[in-house]
Order: structure tokens, then C-alpha cells, then sequence
């Protein structure tokens, strides 16, 4: 009997050893030198709209930009290594190999400076946790579903004002944000999603795990994360930036932890530069890792050494609005954010609850080099989810709350295009309720997205390069109102007070503006909001009553 358990033994070991996958590394890169490409020529390797992005922001184009050599890729695959993903940030490749002798090959090209390894060993059981595996599921709560139009995702925008922002057309159209997760499955068959396909706004999708995997068959952290911006059911579950563009990428691997994930998201994040997106929103966050060797301290989180808080903030440099989760360690021993969350120009959120308090999981700062973290925060302490199969869950993490605010800085930047990315952080920030004063738990506070709105007009105010759609006087105002149009068409005009509740949808033209200048007069004291849309250009107006 015992012959017959160890020739079973034998059979096993003989089974797992032939399922053992290659190592994976990364290989670094001392140049660019030879390349064929030429910052005069961008469009060898950027779109067309990352182009005019550089363009309107007045960012120079720089030898980030480069692809990596390709005489150095085909010399590298040459040893018989195979290239996973080339990172023209890092000037570097990720590959794998079942021979050490093949690796020994790469490090003594010329051109290489160092090699590391990011995965060994894939099929041993994870060790450690994921920052979003604290991240908890429910069922809905159907006492707190308000029969709106938003349904089950009307608390979410309605805690950060965005609703008048939806109201007055800013639904994230002609917007693409980028979504980098663990996984989509379902996302290409549920409801949540139809609009999204059905109207072509699912731009591309990329798995950077497998080549040629398929980003719908695993994990439904991606799908929930996605469906708090892009969900679009009417009455049901409508999501913060439901007409956006999107295009989804697959870095984390759901099954286990190796540092390889933050290479894959530097790839992607130049993938989704080279096509123009303007937001990239990200729920993962790295602190530790299967290999404890490759685990960050926290000396690690300064915003500067993460390799993917490094491909972060170049990410930002090229324009890109960068939202990350914080992570959800708030109550473990080590309760801080992971990367790139750490990164300076990465907008960091937290999560609250329906009551606005933070909540009890959600990371915080500073980071190592003193910084507030996290930013912002958001609705991710018992938030709706989308789930497979048409279905719906109360979750908690602050991944979740990286989207719905991701969606919203969506709509507010497609409302001021012509701000960078950098204006969109540093007016939530300040538009928020704990702006006066910071902290290392909640950060700035919940954004007011009507309120960081109107700051922007303010912003405006002295730029006189377009004459006004219109024009209102005396402007604060205590009594008469007069309106001067400077069109000969119609205008659409909408008025809005500061809760982004819609007062008056109206026509006005050079005849009827009578009519509205009465309107003006019968609010009662307080601030509004003006908007105004023509055939090519819109106009907002902040108006005092007094």
C-alpha cells in the first residue's frame, strides 16, 4: 500500500514540476541612443489627440516619449527570451524565460544595465493580501434606493454636488478615461455596460497579464470598479460619468502578489497616453508583495521611488488626470497609503460613508516625505456595485470610491477643458469640505463639484480673449437685473442654485430676455449659477441675489 502512495507521490511531483511557468524580469536599458524615432516626429508614436493634448497644456515633447530602441528588443528576444512589455518610460522590457543561461545572455549585451526579477515561482499560493482583498460585499439595501433617476447610485454623486453638473451637460462626452484593474468579467454582458458598447465608447481593451487573455473572464473588481463612472440604466443605476469613453486594461493579477503588476501598469499607462486619454483611474494600491524581499517600506512611499508612482507621475507630466484609491489598510498595523497613491501629482481618495465620515479601512498619510494623503474622498463605505450577471451588491473599499470621484473630475473637466489636469486637483481640493483644514485621515474632504465649478468661472473672470454669450448686471444684485445678449440666435438658459437643483430651463433670445431679467429678480438672496449654450460655445455665469 505504501509503494502504491509513493508511486502516486512520485506521479504528483512529476505532474507540478512539468506545470512549472517561467520567470519573469525586467530588463534595464543604459540608452536610447540609435533609435529611429525623432520627438520632431510625434506621430510615429502618439495619436493624434495625445498630440494636440501636449499641444493645448504646452507640454514639450521629451525623450520619455521614445519607444524603446527596437534594435535592443530584437537583441534581447535574440537570447531566446520572450518580450512581454516594453516600457519606453522606464526604457526597459519585461520578459520571461525558463533558463537561467538565457538571462545570463541579456546582462552581458552591451546596452543592458541591470536585470531583476518580478515573478518567480506563479504557481505557489499567495501569501499575503491584496489592499483591495479587505474590500467587503453586501446585499443592497433597498431602503436606501432613491426612485430616481440615478436609482441605486444616487447617493454616490449626490454626496459630491455633481448632479448639476449632469444636468447642465457635462456627462463626460468626448472624455476617455482609462481604467486599469484586475479584471472585467461580465462587463461585456451586463446592463450596466449596454450604452457603452452599444454606442461604441468602449474605445479598446488590453490585457498586460496574458497575451491575448481576455479581460472579461476573470475578477469582478474591474467590472464594479468601472460601473460606478460608466453604469447607464436609467432609473436603475446611473454612474458619474455615464457618457465617457473608456478603455480597459488588465495589470493586476487577482491570484497572487509580485511586483511585475506595477511594471504592467506602466505599460499600460503609456499605452493610454499614446491614445489620448484624459484620466486614468486606478484601484489598486502596492505595499507588499508573495516575495517578501520585494515588499515597500514605508521610506518607499515618497512619491519617487515606486516604480509605478515613478510611471504615475510621468503619466501626469504628459497631461493625464491621475485618481488612485488610497488602500484599504486604515486599521491594520501598517495603515498607509500603497503606491502610487504616494505620488504628488496622483489625486488620492479615501473612503466615507453615507454620513460623510471616513471610513474605518480607508489608508492614510502622510507619505514618507511628509505629504497630506490621501486628497480627497468619496462614497466607498457601502457603495452599489455592479456584479456579474446583471446583478447588484453593497460594497466597501476605497476602490470604490476612486471611481465615482474619477467619473465626476470627468464631467468637471469637460466642463473647463481648457484647464489642465492640474487645475481639476488643486480645485477639488480646495472646494472641499475639510479644506481649512487638512489631515492625514481624511485628507482635504468631500469635493463640492457645483462649488469647484463656480471657483473655476472665478478663475475665468479676467480672461477677455471671448466676448460673452451674455451679459448680467448690476451683478451682485439686490434689486433690477438687466441681461444683454451679444447673439442674434437663440440661447439655451439654465439656472441653477448652489445644490445643483435646476430652477428655470428657458429659450432667450434679444426679445424675451425681458422676460428672464424678471426671473433673476424673483430669486430669493443667495448664489446661482448661469448656464448659458449656443450653437458653438457655452457660457457659465455665476449671479449673487442680496
Amino acid at each position: 500500500m505504501k509503494r502504491i502512495y509513493v508511486v502516486i507521490l512520485m506521479l504528483v511531483l512529476f505532474d507540478l514540476n512539468a506545470q512549472v511557468a517561467p520567470d519573469k524580469y525586467w530588463v534595464q536599458f543604459t540608452d536610447k541612443n540609435g533609435t529611429p524615432y525623432n520627438i520632431d516626429n510625434p506621430k510615429e508614436f502618439l495619436s493624434d489627440r495625445a498630440i494636440q493634448r501636449r499641444y493645448d497644456y504646452d507640454i514639450a515633447f521629451d525623450e520619455y516619449d521614445l519607444p524603446v530602441n527596437p534594435s535592443y528588443l530584437e537583441a534581447v528576444e535574440n537570447t531566446g527570451a520572450v518580450i512581454l512589455h516594453p516600457s519606453k518610460w522606464l526604457n526597459g522590457v519585461t520578459i520571461e524565460t525558463y533558463d537561467k543561461s538565457v538571462l545570463m545572455a541579456i546582462e552581458k549585451l552591451p546596452f543592458v544595465e541591470k536585470t531583476r526579477i518580478l515573478e518567480d515561482e506563479p504557481l505557489k499560493q499567495m501569501l499575503k493580501e491584496k489592499s483591495f482583498d479587505n474590500e467587503q460585499l453586501f446585499d443592497i439595501d433597498d431602503t436606501n434606493l432613491h426612485r430616481d433617476y440615478y436609482g441605486y447610485a444616487y447617493n454616490h454623486i449626490n454626496q459630491l454636488n455633481g448632479i448639476g453638473l449632469h444636468d447642465m451637460g457635462y456627462r463626460g462626452e468626448g472624455m476617455i478615461i482609462g481604467v486599469c484593474d484586475g479584471g472585467f468579467i461580465c462587463a461585456d454582458s451586463h446592463e450596466a455596460f449596454a450604452s457603452a458598447f452599444e454606442e461604441g465608447r468602449v474605445l479598446s481593451v488590453r490585457d498586460y497579464l496574458y497575451k491575448g487573455g481576455n479581460v472579461f473572464s476573470e475578477s469582478a473588481h474591474g467590472t464594479s470598479c468601472w460601473g460606478l463612472m460608466a453604469g447607464d440604466v436609467p432609473d436603475k443605476y446611473v454612474g458619474t460619468a455615464p457618457d465617457a469613453s473608456y478603455v480597459l486594461c488588465r495589470t493586476e493579477d487577482v491570484n497572487r502578489e509580485n511586483v511585475i503588476e506595477e511594471y504592467n501598469w506602466v505599460s499600460a499607462a503609456e499605452f493610454l497616453d499614446s491614445l489620448g486619454v484624459d484620466v486614468i483611474s486606478t484601484s489598486l494600491a502596492y505595499i507588499f508583495f508573495d516575495d517578501a524581499e520585494m515588499d515597500h517600506d514605508y521610506q518607499d512611499l515618497d512619491g519617487k521611488t515606486a516604480v509605478i508612482t515613478i510611471g504615475a507621475e510621468i503619466a501626469a507630466s504628459r497631461g493625464i488626470l491621475c485618481i488612485n484609491a488610497a488602500g484599504n489598510d486604515g486599521a491594520n498595523a501598517f495603515p498607509y497609503i500603497g503606491a502610487p497613491a504616494d505620488g504628488e501629482n496622483v489625486l488620492t481618495v479615501g473612503a466615507v460613508g453615507s454620513d460623510g465620515n471616513r471610513a474605518y479601512f480607508s489608508s492614510i498619510g502622510p507619505t514618507y516625505d511628509g505629504r497630506i494623503k490621501p486628497d480627497v474622498m468619496a462614497f466607498g463605505h457601502g457603495a452599489t456595485i455592479a456584479v456579474g450577471w446583471d446583478n447588484y451588491n453593497d460594497g466597501s473599499g476605497t476602490s470604490f470610491a476612486c471611481p465615482v470621484l474619477a467619473g465626476m473630475a470627468t464631467c468637471l473637466w469637460q466642463a473647463n477643458k481648457h484647464h489642465p489636469a492640474s487645475a481639476i486637483r488643486d480645485v477639488l481640493r480646495q472646494n472641499a469640505n475639510n479644506s481649512s483644514n487638512p489631515n492625514n485621515e481624511y485628507g482635504y474632504g468631500i469635493p463640492d463639484f457645483m462649488q469647484a465649478l463656480e471657483s473655476l468661472y472665478v478663475e475665468e473672470k479676467t480672461d477677455v480673449a471671448v466676448k460673452p454669450l451674455i451679459s448680467v448686471y448690476p451683478n451682485p444684485s439686490n434689486g433690477n437685473v438687466n441681461i444683454d445678449i451679444d447673439v442674434d440666435g437663440d440661447l439655451n438658459m439654465k439656472v441653477y442654485d448652489v445644490m445643483g437643483k435646476m430652477l428655470c430651463d428657458n429659450v432667450i433670445n434679444k426679445y424675451n430676455k425681458t422676460m428672464m431679467s424678471e426671473m433673476l429678480m424673483s430669486l430669493n438672496e443667495g448664489l446661482y449659477i448661469i448656464n448659458v449654450v449656443g450653437e458653438e460655445r457655452s457660457q457659465i455665469v455665476k449671479f449673487i441675489k442680496y
